[in-house]
């Protein structure tokens, strides 16, 4: 994506070989870097939301543990260090598949190189991985774009030509992944093909990831959209507003179901009950191949209540700041995520193709995972 003329991934090395991010908690007021040093500074990052988003806390924490490798202290065992840096990124985000597939994937390359294994061959090596997860996520994404995009395209042509409107909920675009994102993706496929496409943006309580990154990026873009409450959804989609919604995923199960940003099982009820296509696209390392019941399994993070209590914004004077909502005596709870099941979406859209929400299906697609179900 082009910020202020220049196009940008949103995590990538400099020239100074240091490892670079967005701070996406100042976001749309302020376009901020951060560089990150340590496996400490990722693991904050991650847990702070500065990086978010499926695709990219994944890309960050495989960058993760190249940092990891490369201060690993040496007056303690190689391995245990690094076991122990895999833990604690692991530990900074429950829900998302992407993060731990990401760790493991850095793991697996460790173990392979057997017990003899130099730590500054280790560094190269972790270097060279976390880049190809970072560009499979870009590809996989672009690929997603190329597929979503024809649905777009297909409406457009039933409608000769008018606008094609498209709901979603959180931020699943170039910000949530390394680059041109995953629900947002088939957005930009067919705006950038001609079609006339206009996004409802869910403003996405209690982190307003939609009104403050969806809504930025797609402006950046040039696309047409509107920022509504969370709660407008349901109604435009009974008045005939919504084309189709669109949404990403933090966790899949091999089933179909499909863990996302709280409130998006709401918007699959009233797609269901309106008879509005409601999808999900995600990169295959969204899976989560051993699971299938996902409201039973899938685990749910419970972030801080002050995020429900407090809003940041930018006041009259342009200083930001955050606000108290409610009454100073009154708790909150803040669960971050819930589940979709598989038979309230029309289709996943993955780098492969657009398959059924099932578990016949996904293997379908990923055949390769077949077996695999620890229920």
């Amino acid at each position: 994506m082009l910020v202020n003329g220049r196009h940008y991934r949103t995590i990538w090395i400099d020239e100074r070989n240091e490892l670079c991010v967005i701070d996406q908690t100042v976001l749309p007021h302020e376009f901020r870097i951060v560089r990150l040093h340590t496996p400490a500074e990722v693991c904050r990052a991650i847990s702070s939301m500065v990086v978010r988003g499926a695709g990219l806390i994944g890309a960050t924490a495989g960058y993760g543990m190249w940092l990891a490798a490369a201060q690993a202290p040496e007056d303690r065992p190689f391995t245990l260090w690094m076991t122990e840096c895999a833990a604690s990124l692991i530990a900074t985000r429950p829900t998302a598949s992407n993060l731990a597939w990401a760790v493991e994937r850095q793991r697996n390359l460790l173990a392979s190189l057997g017990p003899e294994l130099r730590k500054t061959d280790a560094v190269a090596l972790l270097r060279a991985e976390a880049d190809r997860i970072a560009d499979e996520d870009a590809e996989f994404c672009r690929s997603i774009g190329q597929h979503g995009g024809e649905l777009i395209t297909a409406i457009s042509r039933r409608k000769s030509g008018e606008t094609v409107h498209v709901l979603t909920h959180c931020n699943a675009g170039w910000l949530a992944f390394v680059d041109y994102g995953s629900a947002l993706s088939p957005v930009y496929a067919a705006f950038d093909a001609g079609v006339d496409v206009h996004v409802w943006v869910d403003e996405t309580r209690p982190r307003n990831q939609g009104a403050s990154l969806t809504a930025w990026e797609l402006g950046r873009h040039g696309v047409r959209h509107d920022v509504i409450a969370d709660n407008a959804g349901g109604h435009l989609m009974q008045h005939g507003m919504v084309d189709l919604v669109i949404t990403g995923a933090d966790r899949v199960t091999r089933c179909g179901d499909a863990a996302n940003k709280i409130g998006t099982y709401l918007k699959a009820l009233a797609a269901a009950d309106n008879n509005v296509p409601f999808y999900v696209a995600l990169p295959s390392s969204t899976f989560d191949f051993s699971l299938c019941d996902g409201v039973r399994d899938i685990p749910i993070e419970e972030r801080d209540g002050e995020e429900v209590r407090r809003i940041r914004g930018v006041n009259r004077a342009g200083a930001a700041e955050h606000v108290l909502l409610c009454p100073e005596f009154s708790p909150a709870r803040n669960w971050a995520f819930d589940v979709t099941p598989g038979r309230l979406i029309t289709g996943l859209i993955t780098e492969r193709g657009i398959c059924a929400a099932s578990e016949e299906g996904v293997l379908g697609l990923y055949p390769e995972h077949a077996g695999r179900c620890s229920a």
